[in-house]
């Protein structure tokens, strides 16, 4: 394989936690850049530094977790819920306001005001909740992607304030992980500079020195912002490739097969998070996409670089709104129109990674059509390839047999029946026989299947 540096492929894949916290694109990246900075500044070691860059970079590993329980406990739309809540600075007036203008804002009366209720009357209890759920998600995701404690700690630790108001362990001081604090900061920063305004973000910080922050990072920040060059970066072009340039040298994990294979799975995991709807998509579509192109006679060199596509088919899917995607009815145009988007969304996150040019060309096209009535791009025929028409085959068969918001889940045989009116053209008609036979063979494969 080429050669990948890890903070090349952590950068790419942050984009994809932007767009789930309805955030500017780059977020996780300016944050790294901002929080570097104040690393180097508080003379931080190269072993420290390099556990910091990584906490920076996917503090927002577990913020798919809570996105569906958002939409339902605040009757609104994730995205903005998620965006709008990262201005408010946690004294009561805020809250209050952030959660009358948010909860049921496209709901009806009724609803709103039910929700309202069960909001303001248990309101401590949904947070800590949803602040839980999160961190120890993202946590655990950081683990599995090799990360030390360190790292998985200080994303566990991130919403933690200096004077034990946090949560979710209501941590105090220097209990709390030094770099849970740094990307605290760095995130209010980011969020309060996106205007291109750094006297409102340095204003901002220091503001909640001594409440939310380590009066001493934000002392050193202060040092920091003094600097125009470090301002002149952070709104650059040039940005990301500097940010994957500060990595601290001499502890890069080799990326190899096994590493990779790990890493997509684990950001599978990011994506089946997002809906309850969802869980273990990624991971079947995977496993039905590695079985179809050992029965299609794919290399194996090139069946494990298509399984990683398929993990990573729906990333674009962090990007649509819960309130759409859990919808029990019928989308409306509007909402079908940002269903759809999500697969241009997967072709620009996976696009970032060097070795995933023509990765992510296939995993986007999975919605695609034979006669050409697909999207994004409305190809047909022969310009769709091999491997997307593989993946098309695993994501549709895994999306009909899995229950749905507007449905309960369809027997194998039922479904099979389905997909063959559609051979020709949604479905490629050797990859669908490849299915019926691996099904016919193995059913213990395919929940659900008659042996």
């Amino acid at each position: 394989m080429q050669s990948l540096k890890l903070s090349e492929l952590m950068g790419a894949l942050s984009h994809a936690l932007d767009i789930t916290e309805g955030q500017p694109e780059g977020h996780c990246v300016r944050c790294c850049w901002i929080g570097m900075h104040i690393g180097q500044g508080l003379g931080l070691n190269n072993d420290q530094l390099w556990s910091l860059y990584y906490t920076l970079l996917l503090k927002d590993l577990g913020c798919s977790s809570n996105a569906a329980r958002i939409c339902q406990l605040y009757v609104t739309d994730d995205l903005a819920f998620k965006r709008d809540f990262k201005w408010v600075d946690g004294s009561l007036p805020q809250v209050l306001r952030f959660v009358l203008r948010q909860t049921g804002a496209q709901a009806g009366l009724m609803d709103r005001l039910q929700a309202l209720g069960g909001i303001l009357k248990n309101g401590d209890e949904v947070a800590q909740e949803l602040i839980q759920t999160r961190c120890t998600r993202g946590a655990d995701i950081a683990r599995q992607l090799r990360f030390p404690e360190s790292v998985a700690l200080g994303i566990h630790a991130l919403d933690e304030h200096w004077n034990g108001q946090g949560r979710p362990d209501q941590l105090a001081g220097a209990a709390i992980p030094l770099n849970a604090r740094i990307a605290l900061l760095a995130q209010v920063i980011d969020v309060h500079h996106h205007g291109g305004d750094p006297a409102a973000a340095l204003a901002e910080v220091q503001a909640r020195s001594g409440s939310w922050f380590d009066p001493e990072l934000v002392k050193v920040f202060t040092q920091v912002s003094q600097d125009p060059a470090f301002w002149h970066m952070l709104g650059s072009a040039g940005l990301e490739q500097t940010v994957y340039h500060m990595e601290p040298g001499g502890h890069e994990l080799p990326v190899d097969e096994d590493y990779l294979d790990d890493i997509t799975e684990a950001f599978g995991q990011v994506v089946d998070a997002k809906s309850p709807y969802t869980a273990g998509h990624s991971a079947r579509v995977g496993l039905y996409t590695a079985l179809l192109g050992e029965a299609m006679q794919v290399p194996e060199a090139r069946r494990r670089w298509l399984k990683r596509g398929a993990l990573l088919h729906d990333v674009g899917k962090l990007g649509v709104s819960n309130c759409i995607l859990d919808k029990p009815g019928k989308l409306d145009a509007q909402e079908w129109q940002a269903v759809q988007r999500h697969a241009s969304y997967t072709e620009a996150i996976l696009s970032r990674v060097r070795i995933f040019d023509e990765l992510a060309v296939v995993s986007a096209a999975h919605h695609e059509r034979l006669d050409g009535k697909g999207y994004p791009k409305g190809l047909a025929g022969a310009a769709i390839t091999l491997e997307t028409r593989i993946i098309t085959t695993a994501d549709i068969f895994d999306a009909i047999t899995a229950a749905r918001p507007y449905r309960g889940a369809v027997p194998v045989d039922q479904t099979l029946r389905m997909m063959a009116e559609n051979v020709g053209s949604a479905i490629d008609a050797d990859c669908f026989a490849a299915l019926q036979q691996l099904v016919a063979r193995s059913p213990e494969l395919f929940p659900g299947a008659q042996p």
